[in-house]
């Protein structure tokens, strides 16, 4: 069995001149000589042939993801105007994203640990002493005095939906962003963005449930959380393994590695905006609704029910 090691070591080359000629044919194949065609197809079917082996021999391991990101590239050039944008949106959602999701779910249960853990020990220490919510967060005490009124001021969303909407869903995608590019500092920005977010979770729940506000507030909260904070955690890996990317690159060069991370979380983005956009509708015109809590419940289970069906079963087989 040829090691990931054996194969950097023999085809590396290769692989760096495919990238070569993949890049030179981004404005079309006619960028290239017919000679470089040749050479460009004869690489294609070597590549493939490498990922094969790799699919069999470690189907786990980052050389493999590197490889069909390669061969994928390679394949939109070779076979350009043969694959229509409506097929490729389809595969996209059918194979890739699920498929990511799967594959970097470590990095993923990272940054949900990084949120959770900071958000159960803020709730903990606002719930025994709530003026101890201004050292976690500086400024929270503006929330606190609302809370302390009773006031829901969630209820101004009812206002104007549409437009709240539309604020909703910027500022959950600005975090996740943020959440994303923070990996280029090695993580530690994208780790600080979770821990952040978790402290004002578990700042504003704990103070919330001291004041015996919590019905208010979770009665708002419950019907798109799951939606919300399952976007964070994946925006926040796909930060993260950016991030692990360069420190810890393995048998890749960091620059290869760096390029399957990024692919990797470009696509795991894209997921987080449309989830994100879903959390936003739900939050815009059910959550600050007068309706049942049993029914937001249900809304907030059975999105992320879908939300995880679709990430964990679909796309196994292409």
């Amino acid at each position: 069995m040829v090691t990931p090691d054996q194969q950097i070591r023999q085809r590396s080359t290769a692989w760096q001149r495919l990238e070569e000629l993949i890049d030179r044919a981004r404005g079309g194949i006619a960028q290239l000589s017919a000679a470089e065609l040749q050479e460009l197809g004869q690489l294609y079917r070597q590549t493939c042939t490498d990922l094969a082996i790799a699919r069999r021999d470690y189907p786990d391991h980052l050389l493999t993801s590197y490889l069909n990101q390669l061969v994928a590239r390679a394949h939109g050039v070779v076979y350009r105007y043969s694959l229509n944008e409506p097929q490729r949106i389809v595969t996209f959602f059918r194979f890739t994203l699920p498929q990511t999701f799967r594959a970097t779910w470590p990095m993923t249960l990272v940054a949900a640990i990084l949120l959770l853990l900071p958000a159960i020990a803020a709730f903990i220490t606002t719930f025994r002493d709530p003026a101890l919510g201004e050292v976690l967060i500086p400024g929270i005490e503006v929330l606190v005095d609302q809370i302390r009124a009773g006031e829901e001021w969630w209820l101004r969303i009812n206002e104007g939906p549409a437009a709240a909407t539309a604020e909703i869903m910027t500022n959950n995608i600005n975090v996740a962003i943020r959440a994303f590019a923070g990996g280029v500092t090695f993580g530690l920005y994208t780790a600080y963005i979770l821990v952040i977010n978790g402290l004002l979770l578990g700042t504003v729940s704990g103070i919330a449930q001291r004041l015996d506000f919590a019905p208010n507030l979770w009665g708002f909260v419950v019907g798109h959380i799951t939606l919300e904070l399952s976007a964070i955690f994946i925006a926040g890996g796909a930060g993260l393994q950016l991030g692990w990317a360069i420190l810890r690159p393995g048998l890749l060069s960091r620059r290869q590695a760096l390029v399957v991370a990024g692919r990797r979380a470009v696509v795991l983005l894209i997921g987080c905006g449309l989830i994100l956009i879903g959390a936003g509708l739900i939050e815009g015109f059910i959550s600050p609704t007068g309706l049942p809590f049993i029914v937001k419940l249900i809304v907030s289970i059975g999105s992320g029910v879908l939300l995880y069906t679709y990430l964990l079963f679909s796309g196994h087989h292409r």
